[in-house]
This record gives structure tokens, C-alpha cells and sequence, in this order.
């Protein structure tokens, strides 16, 4: 009788601090809205379906990872109620799920730019040889103006280059200064 009085003795402490853990939950979901009780509810029915599946270790399938990644975007408190694996895996589940949809969708899209047709590359050509002054932005607003949708840089990498004569360089400029002043003085 002894021996029993001790064991449950020993337990008390852990046996309160469960209670007490059991009160705050109950407290706390008091205040939780609807939502956020259903989703804790989703989220730890999923953990025990993991779990009764798996025989010594929780094996988790793509779907499993993509239910994780979703509830972490929709609901703030996720990590709460996670305890099969570590917020930090989710969060590379959810990068890992990012990078494939956005390699998907380059793979299945059509690649580049549009093409410009020829005749309005020469257009430009046209433009700007005739009009030396004008630069990409003035072209592109001709264009828009006759009805031709295609972007700036694209006229810009179109438009004819007119090579400009060299500058002179620092050494020059330093030399004509000196003797400007030099002249200015002597005179």
C-alpha cells in the first residue's frame, strides 16, 4: 500500500501539469474561431491517418506535402498543431511545390517574346534612319499610333546604330584646358 501512495505521489506533478495542459487547450479553443478549430481538426485527423498507415515511421506522400504546404498559406497557426514533422520540412515542401508549378508552366508555355514580322522591322529600320533625333520611345509611340503593339526595347534592339565619333579622351581635354588658360593669361 506503501509502494502504491509513493508511485502515485511521483505522478501527481505530471498528472496536474497534463491537467493543467488539457485546460489551457480547452481555454484556448474557446477563443479560436470556427475556421481556425476546423482546420486544427483537418490538420491532426490527417497526422493520426499518417500515422495508423505507416507502420515504424510516418511515411508522407506528395498529397500529404501538399496538404501541409496549403495549410501553411491559409492558416497562421499551423505550426501548433504539427507534430509528425518540423515546421522547417513543411516550408521546404511548400518551396520545393513553388518551384515545380513555376517549371511546369515555363516548360508548357510558349517561349520568348512574340516575334516581329519583317516588314515591321524594316518600318523601324525606316523610322529611325529617317529621323536620326528620334530615339526608342518616340518610335514606339509612332508605332503605337498606327496600331502596331510592340514594345520599347524591342524597337530599340531593332532600330539602326549610328556609330558616333570617338570622344576625346581625359588626357586631350586636360591639354586644350591648360592651354585655354594659359592663352586667356598671356593675353
Amino acid at each position: 500500500m506503501r509502494t502504491w501512495k509513493l508511485r502515485v505521489l511521483r505522478q501527481f506533478p505530471r498528472l496536474a501539469l497534463s491537467a493543467l495542459h488539457v485546460l489551457a487547450a480547452a481555454a484556448s479553443s474557446a477563443l479560436k474561431s470556427r475556421a481556425a478549430l476546423q482546420l486544427e481538426n483537418v490538420a491532426l485527423r490527417h497526422q493520426l491517418g499518417v500515422l495508423r498507415r505507416s507502420v515504424k515511421r510516418p511515411k508522407l506522400t506528395p498529397v500529404d506535402r501538399c496538404l501541409w504546404a496549403w495549410l501553411s498559406q491559409v492558416w497562421n497557426d499551423w505550426r501548433s498543431s504539427l507534430l509528425i514533422v518540423q515546421p522547417e520540412t513543411v516550408i521546404a515542401w511548400h518551396r520545393k511545390s513553388f518551384r515545380l508549378f513555376w517549371t511546369w508552366k515555363v516548360q508548357h508555355g510558349l517561349p520568348g517574346c512574340p516575334r516581329v514580322s519583317m516588314e515591321i522591322r524594316k518600318l523601324i529600320r525606316k523610322m529611325s534612319r529617317d529621323n536620326p533625333l528620334w530615339g526608342a520611345p518616340r518610335i514606339h509611340g509612332e508605332l503605337l499610333k498606327l496600331g502596331i503593339d510592340i514594345g520599347e526595347t524591342s524597337v530599340s534592339k531593332y532600330m539602326i546604330r549610328r556609330r558616333k565619333p570617338p570622344s576625346q579622351t581625359w588626357r586631350t581635354f586636360l591639354d586644350n584646358h591648360v592651354k585655354t588658360i594659359v592663352a586667356f593669361y598671356l593675353n
